[in-house]
């Protein structure tokens, strides 16, 4: 018989999903194997440097390059007057890119301290940095906007150039006003609701900008082939966007531009800006050389991009019973000197926040995307959801505290119920929730019941605080996954995918989907990295998208593939397609009628619409096709079907192609309580004990689950409590070391505890959702909350400094 696992009582039947498999490159990072970018770099190649801005907004009145020019070793030094004038954007989205095209490789106009002002390529590091002091530069010095609360409208106008585009009108972009984007999104009658409410809730909170601090800084190399293209070896996370971010650049066509993706030691975000990818490009177009470039830690701080700041007012109106009747948010969003992903993070703030509560009568969210000129804004692990969570989670608290209700038991009153459509989250339907779940179980780790918010423990107080954290997995409608499926000699496959794989183990957990639903071991699943000539289009490793959308273009696949090899079995074995039952190791053949097989796996409907009819068009994607008591009339080995298809005639090395995409992005929930300790003299917070509790579906591989889970709260930690990008009153980034930016270390993260509370998520691979950032979401709030507890002051600008802690802000 043949079955489609569509159930979560199935999920039992699992073999490969939901195993703790080992990380597949884990033993050679643990021993230094793996190639990274700059272990690739050509022998004879060019070192690329760049002059940054030192004014936050100025216009080059002149630029002398000839003493540069003249040192042993420089080959060339390009300024503005060298670089097409066609603009582009370095956001790593889908196009048309739903950022304004507002950039130049070099621009005459510079807008922010550390804006591209001249590029150096020489023989060697040495001579590059020689030349780079030698440029001299007339500046006309304007007066900048770096406040970004009076940005918008300001009479100094960020960019008012000729050549500015905008792809989409939906972002109400209004340049000349300093607006990137902005919008609304109302449900049900707002005031009508807030006259029922008993208490208001009225503040504002502020989230600074955060750096994602991955280890290996921002680093390309390129060079030319043999038929004169442009090949781009980069750490990216959008191998496929930055062909586009490199093509637009250079303005030549998309052809002439392979992009490879090697070993990447980390993202979360930033990468997926194609923040130095192109200069290195347009050198080696200029002058034919291979040439790369390395961003420094200070470059990788002050010259690329960071988490977007944000100002968020909050209006919380309830009961006196704690009913969450009515819910406004505005968000001020600080996007930086060039548009990319502002108008696409900032929905975030509200359409990942607002939903939780979902049964409140009324919600209206609002928001402005304004540039200023302080370095650009782009992406970053929870990508606005967040800094709106930090506000709505707080204010939510408060309301607690001011009605003298548990924190926990008013979320349990007003949460959002599986099965509810979501008003602010584009209508979706809620197919799958376990955040009730998520937040009994933490009460329980953490023995919430026992304890009381606050306890005086003589020169400190420890004290508890709590939040919760919605998040999606990939863009609905705009986000693609494919990948190729082909079986090789001897029975072992090859699965070529267009998704980054930046050390979150994609890799891994794709062929984990793939060995399920080919019934193998993970062992003869190779999955191929990225290289954009030959690897299956993939619109990237971000959104959390690569468990839920690439995943179900695996199984998909899979299913292709089984198809294709029933029916190329039963013509070697003489017997039709129907008949023929593929177990994994073997294909067998039975009787006609024996087996209940249709041959329409592959034919399955795609994604429509999706609540007519959820158990026959989002389905989880595995064909369990059963042996009969009968004795097969033939059989043939998987080994013996590949030798004889790669054999010569008519053969062929079978392959399957599938693509994924959905109209839904189901969200993953999360819960997080944490326990503190302030001290009374000092207003130190230290974190002493941290419980967290996932729904992100089907866990796949509870292992990397964890392990994601624990890295993005210690992130959040570092958010909450010591990360802080600062500025000059003149626009110069104070923060741009590790010595002066302090991301936690391990002394800094408690034992942090997680669990999970499996949902199923019926429109995901086996069941499956994303988990890849919600996890940041819940240390802001949380210990925000617990700071409060312990000291009466709410703290409702970041980060939570002892000065803060103590006296308030």
């Amino acid at each position: 018989m043949s079955m489609i696992v569509t159930r979560e009582s199935e999920r039992e039947n699992l073999t490969h999903v939901g195993s703790r498999t080992v990380k597949r490159d884990a033993a050679a990072l643990l021993s230094g194997k793996p190639l990274f970018t700059n272990d690739l770099v050509p022998a004879d190649v060019l070192s690329v440097k760049i002059l940054h801005s030192p004014h936050a907004f100025a216009r080059i009145r002149d630029i002398d390059t000839s003493r540069a020019e003249k040192v042993p070793g420089v080959v060339a030094v390009y300024t503005y007057r060298d670089v097409p004038d066609r603009r582009f954007t370095l956001a790593g989205q889908s196009y048309p890119e739903a950022s304004p095209y507002d950039r130049l490789i070099l621009d005459r106009t510079v807008r922010y301290v550390g804006d591209e002002v001249a590029i150096v390529a020489a023989e060697n590091d040495d001579a590059a940095a020689r030349a780079l002091k030698l440029i001299k530069i007339d500046y006309e010095v304007m007066e900048p906007v770096l406040d970004f609360t009076k940005a918008k409208n300001n009479p100094i106008v960020i960019h008012t150039e000729d050549n500015y585009h905008v792809n989409g009108a939906w972002i109400n972009n209004d340049r000349m006003h300093n607006v990137v984007a902005s919008g609304l999104s109302e449900h049900g009658d707002l005031d009508a609701a807030f006259a029922q409410a008993d208490i208001v809730v009225d503040e504002t909170y502020h989230t600074l900008a955060d750096n994602q601090g991955m280890m290996e800084t921002f680093r390309s190399f390129a060079e030319l082939d043999a038929y004169g293209r442009i090949t781009v070896t980069s750490s990216t996370q959008v191998p496929f966007h930055v062909r586009r971010m490199v093509a637009n650049a250079l303005d030549i066509p998309q052809s002439r531009v392979r992009v490879i993706k090697p070993r990447i030691g980390g993202g979360f975000g930033a990468k997926q800006s194609g923040c130095n990818e192109i200069f290195c490009a347009f050198v080696t177009y200029k002058t034919g050389r291979p040439s790369k470039i390395i961003y420094t830690r200070e470059e990788t701080f002050s010259s690329s991009n960071s988490r977007h700041e944000m100002q968020m007012h909050v209006r919380l109106g309830a009961k006196n019973d704690g009913t969450i009747v009515a819910i406004d948010l505005y968000t001020l969003s600080n996007q930086g000197a060039y548009g990319e992903h502002g108008p696409t993070t900032v929905g975030l703030s509200g359409h990942k926040s607002l939903p939780l509560y979902n049964r409140a009568l009324a919600s209206r969210f609002a928001f402005d995307v304004v540039y200023s000129n302080t370095m650009p804004a782009g992406a970053y692990r929870g990508y606005g959801a967040t800094q709106g969570l930090f506000a709505v989670e707080s204010a939510v608290n408060e309301l607690a505290d001011r009605l003298g209700m548990d924190p926990c038991e008013l979320r349990l009153k007003n949460l959002v119920q599986e099965g509810e459509r979501l008003a602010q989250y584009d209508d979706n339907v809620l197919y799958s929730c376990g955040v009730s779940a998520c937040l009994e179980r933490a009460m329980e780790m953490i023995g919430w019941k026992d304890k009381p918010l606050r306890r005086d423990l003589g020169d400190r107080v420890r004290a508890l605080g709590c939040a919760l954290s919605m998040q999606g997995s990939a863009i609905a409608r705009i986000d693609i996954g494919s990948v190729d499926l082909r079986l090789e000699e001897t029975g072992f496959y090859t699965l070529s995918i267009g998704a980054t794989d930046m050390g979150t183990g994609c890799d891994t957990i794709l062929a984990q989907f793939a060995a399920e639903a080919l019934r193998c071991d993970t062992d003869r699943i190779v999955v191929h990295g990225v290289d954009t000539d030959v690897s299956p289009f993939d619109t990237g490793s971000y959104a959390s998208a690569s468990t839920y959308l690439t995943g179900m273009a695996v199984v998909k696949a899979a299913e292709k593939l089984i198809a294709e090899l029933r029916r190329r079995a039963a013509g070697f074995m003489g017997v039709d397609a129907v008949d023929v039952l593929f177990d994994g190791d073997e294909l067998l053949a039975f009787e006609p009628g024996v087996l209940d097989i249709d041959g329409a796996e592959a034919d399955r409907p795609e994604f429509t619409d999706i609540d007519d009819d959820i158990d026959a068009i989002a389905r989880s994607y595995r064909v369990a096709q059963e042996a009969p008591d009968a004795e097969p009339v033939a059989r043939m080995t998987l080994a013996e079907l590949a030798n004889k298809l790669v054999a010569g005639g008519d053969g062929d090395c079978l392959t399957a192609h599938a693509a994924a995409s959905s109209p839904t992005s189901p969200p993953p929930f999360m819960s997080g309580i944490a326990e503190v300790d302030v001290d009374k003299a000092t207003g130190k917070v230290t974190v002493v004990d941290y419980v967290s509790v996932v729904d992100c579906g089907t866990v796949v591989n509870e292992n990397l689950a964890r392990v994601q889970a624990e890295g993005g709260i210690g992130q959040g930690i570092g958010m909450a409590l010591t990360e802080d990008v600062q500025y000059s009153d003149r626009g110069r980034m104070r923060t741009r070391s590790f010595m002066s930016y302090k991301v936690p270390t391990r002394l800094d993260v408690p034992n942090i505890r997680v669990e999970f509370a499996p949902s199923y998520e019926p429109t995901g691979p086996f069941g499956a959702k994303s988990i890849g950032e919600v996890v940041i979401n819940t240390p802001s709030p949380a210990i925000a909350s617990a700071v409060a507890h312990a000291t009466g002051n709410y703290v409702r600008t970041l980060p939570i400094t002892p000065e803060k802690a103590l006296f308030g802000e």
